[in-house]
């Protein structure tokens, strides 16, 4: 086992890689030799964006427009993949949406929605990229959680009992998919400097108590979050499934 971390011949499917997390770990895996596959949902100049990047460091990229809240959007966009490449060797499930939900007001719709995207959309991409790991024996999932799945999160508890969710899942398919060589972990960030908390902080007096509140008093950037994301696709964690990474700056010390 080499200590240097390369996806030499792998085939990476990430989801929400247009920005944030999922274009930090697109470039990433591309510069560890990953070819990449991605969707995206609305900003297609973004996702056009990650691919030259992808290509650049010399992989090949594959992008489609998917919304996976929609079990059809799920099932093609795992179908291009096999199509494409003959299967998925690493599936890292990033997509989500993070909205405001009042208890109380009745927004059923607001709780619906991320339900769906959030939930819905992991099981039925997952559910369609596991056959092709099982007929090889081996694959990779790598479910993006949060913090908000541990702690809870007010005002925000549809989102958090969908991260939550995760944690089950990514338990519950440790124990079911091991037999085949598949190995299922979670990466559960806290704040990141992405594009879902620039409207929180766009306010500096919160933005700066956020940062108070993590002990290493740093809000990372979408690269830090990648990082564990690589580490856990890489043979150097090839005895760690079922594992909730926790990368949050000490924020949260519980799993």
């Amino acid at each position: 086992m080499s200590a240097v971390i390369t996806l030499n011949g792998q085939r990476t499917l990430i989801t929400g890689g247009s920005r944030g997390i999922g274009r930090a770990a697109a470039i990433l895996f591309a510069e560890a030799g990953s070819d990449v596959a991605f969707n995206y949902v609305r900003d297609e100049k973004a996702a056009a964006e990650v691919k030259e990047a992808v290509e650049s460091r010399g992989r090949l990229c594959l992008v489609r427009k998917a919304d996976l809240a929609r079990r059809e959007d799920a099932a093609a966009l795992a179908g291009a993949v096999a199509d494409a490449w003959g299967g998925v060797d690493i599936l890292v499930n990033n997509h989500g949406i993070w909205t405001y939900l009042e208890m109380g007001e009745g927004n059923v719709e607001a709780w619906k929605t991320t339900m769906e995207v959030n939930l819905d959309g992991v099981y039925y991409l997952t559910d369609a990229v596991v056959p092709q790991m099982k007929a090889r024996s081996k694959g990779c999932i790598i479910n993006v959680g949060s913090t908000a799945g541990i702690r809870g999160e007010a005002h925000h508890s549809h989102y958090a009992a969908t991260k939550g969710a995760l944690n089950a899942l990514t338990k519950s398919w440790s124990s079911e998919l091991a037999p085949f060589g598949i190995r299922v972990n979670c990466v559960a960030p806290g704040w990141v400097d992405t594009d879902m908390s620039a409207g929180s902080f766009a306010d500096p007096a919160f933005r700066e108590s956020i940062r108070q509140s993590i002990p290493l008093k740093r809000i990372p950037p979408a690269e830090d979050i990648a990082g564990p994301i690589l580490f856990l696709a890489s043979d150097l964690a090839r005895h760690i499934t079922g594992a909730i990474i926790n990368v949050n700056g000490g924020a949260v010390l519980c799993g």
